[in-house]
């Protein structure tokens, strides 16, 4: 049992491929054409939320969920690189006065791994001519729904998008480069520290001041297989500095280290209003790459449980820049729901005993969704869908989660009630 730090606001959140739905001309429906989605299921499908995000918004508030993070879709937005289809700017902005009228705070979330197939074809991140065009959405969104929003993440989890996309080779345009990877980190982190400067001067010209911006950090926990074998121990310390710590000093503080390269010849600095974690699992690590602890607990997906891991990113972030901390996303796969309640107590709990100034934590997510390269088979929401009638139905964990929302923790009863019965697997 616990009580909610004070003034810690919690809600969920969501991207827009993966709930919009829509014939789009951008890169994941071309993965999909492709062949490239393990279950074979659209994302033109998907939540159908662009013609239902009523209903959802309803949903949310019925759950009295205070915050709530989302997306705008760059295809949708700009269909080609010379268009602007302003009746999607005025979609968004009917959507976002109805969620603001609910009472929910929003955080918007700018580019999260979906690119318009017109700027996919002209090299994408990979090119640094290109960051002009991602700068050009930047100030599209300030421009329409600037006098609406006043916090942003700029990117989400720019490596795990050029770990997937260019690395492993799993994620669009599927190519295998660990050098390429690392040249879209640097431009992703060139593209962030422009945008955080853009926003602010944009939002302070509109005559705000209340402007936060950050972007969404992918962390996890390395730690090695064998924690006395030396080998061990040092593909674990070198994968967490590639994968994250490199990026995370770079795109917090504009401090470039190799292999990351400052071209655009920016000024060291603080470029995080806050720090925003989207945290998951832990990795154990015997050589380089991924690897899941023996005889741990783990999800629908194979991923360790590892509550505690969600302190420890915490603390490695807050240790380089002392500024409040959102968890913007947290959640797992547990495709019958059967042990998510006891997921979301355990890492509530384990943020809530920490002496970190934790402000917002953001499930993820709201509802089931078109999980990138799972398709629909993987479900991580609160609210169920059936993609086939598109009805919602809160699940049990979404009903625990609305009651610790409306507790400001988790009494014993509540406890009883959803958390006690429910066990992890292996």
């Amino acid at each position: 049992m616990f009580k909610l730090k004070p003034d810690f606001l919690l809600g969920a959140a969501s991207a827009a491929t993966q709930i919009e739905g829509g014939e789009l001309n951008h890169n994941w429906n071309d993965w999909y054409n492709r062949g490239k989605i393990k279950d074979g299921t659209n994302p033109a499908r998907t939540n159908e939320h662009y013609d239902r995000w009523q209903e959802d918004a309803d949903v949310m508030s019925s759950m009295g969920l205070r915050i709530y993070r989302f997306g705008i879709e760059w295809a949708r937005l700009c269909p080609t690189e010379d268009t602007v289809d302003e009746a999607v700017v005025a979609h968004y902005r009917e959507e976002i006065l109805y969620l603001k009228e609910k009472g929910i705070s929003l955080l918007l979330t700018i580019h999260h791994f979906t690119n318009s197939m017109w700027f996919e074809k002209k090299g994408g991140f990979t090119k640094s001519e290109n960051n002009k065009y991602y700068l050009e959405l930047v100030d599209l969104v300030v421009k329409s729904f600037g006098d609406l929003i006043s916090e942003y993440i700029t990117i989400n989890e720019p490596n795990v998008y050029a770990t997937e996309s260019f690395f492993y080779g799993d994620w669009p345009p599927g190519e295998k480069s660990m050098w390429k990877a690392m040249k879209v980190m640097t431009n992703m982190v060139t593209c962030h520290i422009q945008a955080y400067e853009m926003i602010h001067k944009m939002r302070e010209k509109m005559g705000y001041n209340d402007t936060k911006v950050s972007f969404a950090n992918h962390l996890r926990v390395f730690d090695p297989t064998n924690p006395q074998n030396l080998y061990h121990k040092i593909c674990s310390k070198l994968t967490q500095y590639f994968f994250q710590s490199a990026i995370t000093k770079a795109m917090c503080l504009g401090q470039f280290e190799w292999p990351l390269k400052n071209n655009a010849k920016l000024k060291t600095g603080e470029y995080c209003d806050f720090i925003a974690i989207n945290y998951y699992t832990r990795s154990t690590v015997s050589n380089f790459g991924d690897g899941v602890k023996k005889g741990s607990y783990r999800n629908d997906l194979g991923w360790e449980i590892y509550p505690e891991g969600i302190v420890r990113c915490a603390n490695e972030v807050y240790s380089i820049l002392k500024r409040p901390i959102y968890i913007t996303e947290n959640g797992t796969c547990d495709n019958n729901d059967t042990f998510r309640c006891r997921y979301i107590y355990d890492h509530l709990k384990a943020l809530c005993e920490s002496n970190l100034p934790i402000e917002r934590y953001y499930h993820w997510c709201f509802c089931d969704n078109f999980e990138w390269l799972e398709g629909e088979s993987a479900r991580f929401g609160l609210v169920h869908v059936d993609y086939e009638t598109q009805n919602r139905t809160i699940k049990e964990s979404g009903h625990f989660y609305s009651e610790v929302i409306k507790s400001d923790g988790v009494t014993a009863g509540i406890y009883e009630k959803y958390v006690q019965n429910q066990e992890y697997h292996y």
